[in-house]
């Protein structure tokens, strides 16, 4: 059978994209959907919003296809274009039978309960429980509306198919050449953050999954073979926590065709207490470090259940630095119960730890998370819509907050990545594209980024 999916990833590139990360990044878990249904004998086929012109581009492809099963999948702020093109789809071709999955329907099943546009709604991981829909959907089967997942052996699902997007992805910075690839290697977190858990408990359940070093290697052999590529990223979102796997990892990957330069998300807590593992990923090729430091404020990191201490974000950026790998720096301002000198205490921070990249955030309340029901609890959310559920710095999200003062603070302290670049003989300052974008919105400072 025929299954169309559906990536609705418009919400901060729009139609018509095909540049940068938000335009050409592809979506792991439809790849992996795609491979699982064709091992099961079912075609694919994808929809991807970010390449048509137009909600009335969408509805004429709707029209032209045979559309029998379609799998619609969504972050919280892609709810807006992914129940459009629901509706769109049973306007015109009423008996296709519609599944939701992805994070959002994970985590707020209950959102689409009376929603006449959704069939079916998948909880959880799909590549067992999703091909088991579409061939119960064939043979007549019935099924209940809720679809609970089977977690797979991460070892034993075929690797993802990425013809399924038709766009090479991009490197994000400069210094990465193309061709570019990304991978996931594992599944969940181990950590009790308050502005993600238990959110990705619900996805993932507890724990880390993680695919075996040699499972890999073989896929990224292979995507070496296919497209050469010359430098990637690990999308996990702490590659680092098993010293083990990430040891034998950087002694594998560092052995011919690999080494490439990649790129890898850590914890100033773990990068602090294992210098000899970040001394090997150098090693290995680890070029950037992507780093939740989140807050200078102690009050705040505790606040946040980070598990971390700014002490520890200041000498994991020094551990960095020793071992010549980039600081790609997350943290966040505007943080429920923050005050302007714990956000001050974050410019402090920055200033000492010199990023390579600033990529700061207005905090913005996720569905699922303890801090979002914290902030529901004490009605302090402002948030007007979907949409709005993803992290930027050009809208207001919570009560309480003097964004005219954080403008201030976001100014500084992306100025002092660029000042670093320059420091260092940069012929050009860099902030990524993105980013630049959202902040010069925001700022309304013309002339300020080059």
């Amino acid at each position: 059978m025929k299954v169309t999916l559906i990536f609705p990833g418009i919400t901060d590139c729009g139609f018509n994209c095909r540049t940068g990360n938000e335009g050409t990044f592809i979506n792991h878990g439809l790849c992996l959907l795609s491979a699982c249904l064709r091992r099961k004998g079912h075609a694919a086929e994808l929809i991807d919003l970010r390449r048509l012109r137009g909600w009335d581009h969408f509805e004429t492809l709707v029209r032209q296809r045979d559309l029998g099963i379609v799998g619609i999948t969504m972050m919280s702020c892609d709810f807006e274009p992914a129940m459009k093109a629901a509706e769109i789809i049973k306007r015109n071709k009423p008996s296709t039978k519609i599944v939701v999955g992805g994070p959002h329907p994970s985590i707020l099943p209950g959102e689409f309960d009376n929603d006449s546009r959704v069939d079916f709604i998948h909880i959880g991981e799909g590549e067992i429980s999703f091909p088991e829909l579409v061939t119960d959907i064939e043979t007549g089967k019935k099924r209940e509306r809720i679809i609970k997942s089977i977690q797979p052996n991460l070892d034993d699902i075929p690797f993802a198919d990425r013809e399924l997007f038709d766009c090479p992805e991009e490197p994000f910075v400069p210094y990465l050449e193309p061709p570019f690839v990304t991978i996931i290697a594992g599944r969940g977190c181990i950590y009790n953050c308050n502005y993600c858990q238990p959110a990705e408990r619900m996805i993932f359940g507890r724990g880390v999954r993680r695919r075996s070093v040699a499972n890999v290697i073989a896929e990224l052999r292979g995507l070496q073979t296919k497209f050469k590529f010359n430098s990637m990223m690990i999308h996990d979102d702490c590659l680092t926590e098993d010293k083990n796997w990430v040891m034998e990892f950087a002694s594998e990957y560092k052995k011919f065709p690999l080494g490439q330069p990649f790129v890898a998300q850590s914890r100033p807590d773990l990068i602090c207490k294992n210098g000899n593992m970040v001394k090997e990923l150098k090693r290995a090729g680890l070029l950037l470090f992507i780093i939740g430091f989140e807050s200078g404020s102690n009050r705040m990191l505790k606040f946040l259940r980070k598990g971390t201490t700014v002490e520890q974000n200041l000498e994991a950026a020094e551990v960095c630095r020793r071992n010549k790998i980039k600081i790609w720096a997350n943290y966040m301002l505007g943080l429920p119960t923050e005050t302007q000198e714990e956000q001050l205490e974050t410019l402090e921070m920055l200033r000492k730890i010199k990023p390579y990249h600033s990529s700061p955030a207005y905090y913005t309340p996720h569905p699922g998370s303890d801090l979002f029901n914290y902030g529901a609890e004490n009605n302090l959310h402002i948030l007007k819509d979907h949409s709005a559920y993803r992290r930027n710095v050009y809208e207001p999200k919570i009560k309480g907050v003097d964004y005219v003062f954080l403008e201030k603070i976001l100014r500084e302290s992306v100025a002092l990545a660029e000042d670093q670049q320059t420091v260092k003989g940069k012929a050009r300052r860099f902030v990524p594209l993105d980013i630049r974008k959202k902040i010069k919105k925001a700022l309304n400072l013309v002339g300020f980024f080059r």
